[in-house]
């Protein structure tokens, strides 16, 4: 009995050694690239270039950032892009809620037909030429809302979210509120609301960073600069850059095409840090709301 004890106990500790190798090539897998960008764009760009730099920053410049936030455009696109984040998350994170909660109720007659209708727009949509049409004709083309009331609901956020008020809230603490005289509206503000704060934090998550990173929609419905995102100004400096290079003569082509590399690696570091500032704040709530929305689904 004691020598299977022995035998489990170092089997365990070499299961345990297994994944934390695993696990820390993993993680180097991952993290080594971010620190190479971080480096590249503090380095002297001949010097990543020419393979000089691994990991820790050579040649120390600033330059690559001076020329991106020296551009005017990059702090309207940040100034749009914070706009469209947040203003865009409250309605994201409103209308899911909204909907999400009256199709967890038992008691919504026709919530099965309901579910099957949302469901069926995860594998089949219009088109883009209709959505377009659809935007252009409630007059939302070149507006702020063309960037927010399209993408007004996700589908999968919302079967995450129904799942977690199906999953996680009892329903016999809703039928006692109602039967204290609680109004449904009360219902959800009170008590239904505190409970979902890990699933609110998975949805801010989630909504924040995709209106962050929103690309495609200011390129369709956006025709006026000072209503670009940050995307589309990033995007714009990289292709000037290109074009620049192209049409230049030989004088001066090496500092130019450097610099162009370099500015690479710092749009990437001013397009990501602040969506890596907000993850810690909501890294607790987010881990939690993710096993239980979607896994106990």
């Amino acid at each position: 009995m004691k020598f299977e004890r022995r035998t489990k106990i170092k089997d365990d500790q070499w299961f345990d050694i297994i994944v934390y190798a695993i696990a820390t090539v993993i993680l180097i897998m991952i993290l080594y690239p971010l620190l190479f960008v971080v480096s590249a764009s503090f380095s002297d760009p001949s010097k990543v270039i020419g393979g000089e730099m691994w990991l820790l920053p050579k040649g120390f410049t600033l330059d690559a950032y001076k020329e991106v936030f020296e551009t005017k455009e990059v702090w309207t696109g940040y100034k749009n892009t914070i706009i469209y984040t947040v203003l865009g998350t409250l309605i994201n994170i409103t209308l899911t809620t909204l909907a999400a909660y009256p199709l967890s109720r038992k008691d919504l007659p026709g919530r099965s037909i309901f579910m099957f209708i949302i469901a069926f727009t995860m594998f089949f949509s219009g088109g883009l030429i209709p959505t377009y049409l659809l935007v252009q004709s409630l007059g939302m083309v070149d507006t702020i809302w063309s960037m927010m009331i399209p993408t007004a609901i996700a589908t999968y956020n919302l079967i995450v979210m129904r799942t977690y008020f199906q999953t996680s809230i009892p329903w016999e603490l809703q039928e006692a509120a109602l039967m204290d005289g609680s109004s449904n509206t009360r219902l959800l503000v009170s008590i239904i609301l505190p409970l979902s704060k890990p699933i609110i934090a998975v949805m801010v998550l989630f909504y924040a960073v995709g209106h962050w990173n929103a690309y495609f929609n200011a390129l369709i419905y956006l025709n006026s600069e000072h209503l670009y995102p940050l995307q589309i100004i990033l995007r714009n400096i990289l292709i000037t850059n290109q074009n620049a290079l192209m049409e230049g003569d030989a004088f001066g082509l090496g500092e130019r095409l450097l610099l162009a590399e370099s500015i690479k690696y710092s749009l990437i570091i001013v397009a990501s840090i602040p969506v890596l500032l907000i993850y810690p704040f909501v890294q607790r709530h987010f881990i939690k709301g993710v096993m239980i929305g979607s896994l106990k689904g």
